[in-house]
């Protein structure tokens, strides 16, 4: 029997308890000429005194269910037979009414004696439906004398009677039962409503959080992201400022475009980190495990990190294993590589080191350093975006705050766990627990590369001219023919007024068009008006995860802005290589020119 219930049972009996108190005064009076003063008497004492009992009981009950607050009483089933056996021996106590009251022949009394039991059969209903049983039980207690009277006289009346008793019966069982299911139902609904408001709870706590979670990471983001274009903006002015003197020396231009280069780095790895989150949290990033061997990991990490650790003055170890494990290689390497990063920039003497321990079937890659330490407060908000330690002016030579949120959601998305241990000024040690698997795998073959001859036409279409003309620039000086325009009228316009055979190989657009067009829009156009295939490549600086997963459901080619001309050249020759045999000139293929 559901706790709930068993408290809705003691709940509704405050009712019939009264009832106990108020009715046997005129009973009494009404059979005092018929029933014997001492029985009378007997049958007062005893129904008075279960009815205090059964107060009593209660009261016990109800100081328990205080004690526990909104947690059911323990040994609800106890309670509820407790509560069964008191109704019954109650409900007999007032079923001997039906046998005194048919003593007499009077048809006053019996009447009488047959609307008392009515209502209290009737009245039990409300209070004894929570448990069905006792309500069957009392009822029965209560009927049966009268019934086994009205048998016993034989007259019409007594048939009568006796016909109205199981009449009563069957349409107060039927009544119970329907009492029964709206009480069971009435508790469920309780039941969902408390959960749904707990889930509105949560959801609202989480809606909260997540939006102090936004103020925060717009308001470092545009901190972030004022900072190098402001930087670039006063680098300007001073180059404009040496060019209006007269001829710039070449010291000078140097030094101004190696710190404009620096700061359009930093500016690259910001909006580059940014874009992981998004594509993390949009889900478009695709799993491709595979057998790894640490070693060959470690020993890149280790090139990789050799010039920060001289740079930091740490001492750099690696601990070299024969471990082989089933992983994503580029999204381990991206892990360790931000976790290593973030052990550099906390860690002011001592040194960083990279192993792994065997746990089980799997095997743990540690990432250990002797830097500040991380508060235990702090250990779980550290993964949240743009959140550090101990860098309140924002350094960029610290990081940006976003290594770490992108540690987890890869990690998560990899389904290796992530483990942190950390002492507040003695250091930290983060690890990833990977499948090792127990053998090595056979090197597989590269495939050649595919043969290079012969110019391409490629469609380019980006509503910002001084993008598109840059695109455009660039693939001409790499022997291409360009096919610019702002929208794809534009394109089909210059089509139509060419040379016929215009041949084109591939389209390059812009997601964020004019007149709210989108560069979907745009191929969709353009091959229903070439009416054939064509892989296209789309260009977005958005990070939103709707427009990532967008594109990627596509089915297209996605480039996240900014890129140079190494990576738009790797990204034509990836998009028409598996289709063509003959992609992209020479010149191309071996990554001549500049973005």
């Amino acid at each position: 029997m559901q706790p709930h219930l068993v408290d809705l049972l003691y709940r509704q009996s405050y009712a019939v308890l009264f009832s106990n108190f108020v009715i046997p005064l005129p009973v009494a009076y009404m059979l005092w000429n018929f029933v014997a003063d001492s029985v009378l008497l007997w049958w007062m004492a005893a129904i008075y005194g279960l009815t205090i009992a059964r107060v009593l009981v209660s009261q016990r009950y109800f100081k328990r269910a205080r004690r526990g607050a909104d947690q059911p009483v323990a040994n609800s089933r106890s309670w509820a037979w407790g509560f069964a056996i008191l109704s019954w021996v109650s409900s007999s106590l007032w079923g001997l009414l039906g046998w005194f009251g048919f003593l007499s022949t009077q048809p006053q009394l019996q009447a009488f004696t047959t609307i008392v039991l009515t209502g209290l059969v009737c009245g039990a209903i409300p209070s004894l439906s929570a448990f069905p049983i006792a309500y069957i039980g009392s009822l029965a207690a209560m009927l049966l004398p009268l019934a086994a009277r009205a048998m016993m006289g034989g007259g019409d009346s007594d048939t009568v009677y006796l016909l109205f008793v199981v009449c009563l019966a069957g349409v107060n069982l039927y009544y119970s039962r329907v009492s029964y299911r709206s009480m069971v139902e009435t508790v469920e609904l309780r039941f969902e409503n408390l959960s749904l408001i707990t889930q509105l709870k949560t959801e609202r706590d989480k809606a909260q959080a997540a939006d102090r979670a936004k103020s925060r990471f717009l308001a470092a983001a545009s901190h972030d992201l004022r900072q190098p274009i402001h930087a670039l903006s006063l680098f300007n002015s001073t180059l404009a400022a040496l060019g209006e003197r007269g001829d710039v020396r070449s010291a000078d231009a140097r030094n101004l475009a190696h710190r404009v280069k620096s700061i359009t780095a930093n500016l690259s790895g910001l909006l580059n980190a940014l874009l992981d989150v998004s594509r993390l949290d949009a889900g478009i990033v695709t799993v491709a495990k595979e057998p790894v061997a640490l070693t060959r990991l470690f020993d890149d990490l280790h090139d990789e990190f050799l010039g920060k650790a001289e740079q930091y003055r740490l001492e750099w170890t690696i601990v070299d294993t024969g471990c082989w494990v089933d992983t994503d290689p580029m999204m381990l390497k991206r892990v360790l590589g931000n976790l290593l990063t973030n052990a550099f920039h906390y860690t002011d003497r001592g040194r960083v080191l990279l192993g792994c321990r065997r746990r089980g079937p799997d095997v743990e890659v540690q990432v250990f350093d002797t830097g500040i330490g991380i508060p235990f407060d702090q250990q779980e908000a550290i993964f949240d975006e743009f959140h550090q330690l101990d860098n309140p002016a924002r350094d960029r030579e610290k990081g940006l705050g976003l290594g770490l949120a992108i540690v987890r959601r890869t990690a998560d998305l990899l389904g290796h766990p992530l483990r942190l241990v950390s002492v507040e000024g003695r250091g930290s040690l983060f690890s990833i627990t990977v499948p090792s698997i127990a053998a090595p795998p056979t090197p597989s073959v590269p495939t050649p590369a595919l043969p290079t001859s012969g110019a391409i036409g490629i469609i380019v279409i980006d509503d910002d001219r001084d993008v598109l003309d840059a695109i455009g620039r660039l693939l001409t000086v790499l022997g291409c023919t360009i096919y610019p325009g702002r929208s794809a009228g534009d394109v089909i316009q210059l089509l139509t007024t060419a040379a016929t055979g215009a041949r084109i190989d591939l389209i390059i657009a812009d997601y964020r068009l004019e007149n709210a067009a989108t560069g979907l829009d745009a191929i969709e156009e353009l091959l229903t008006y070439l009416q054939r295939p064509v892989p296209a490549i789309i260009l977005t600086g958005d990070t939103s995860p709707l427009v990532l997963k967008t594109i990627s459901d596509s089915g297209h080619h996605l480039l996240n802005k900014p890129i140079d001309g190494d990576h738009l050249q790797q990204a034509i020759h990836s998009v028409l290589q598996p289709v063509r045999s003959t992609v992209l000139p020479a010149v191309l293929e071996h990554g001549q020119g500049a973005a």
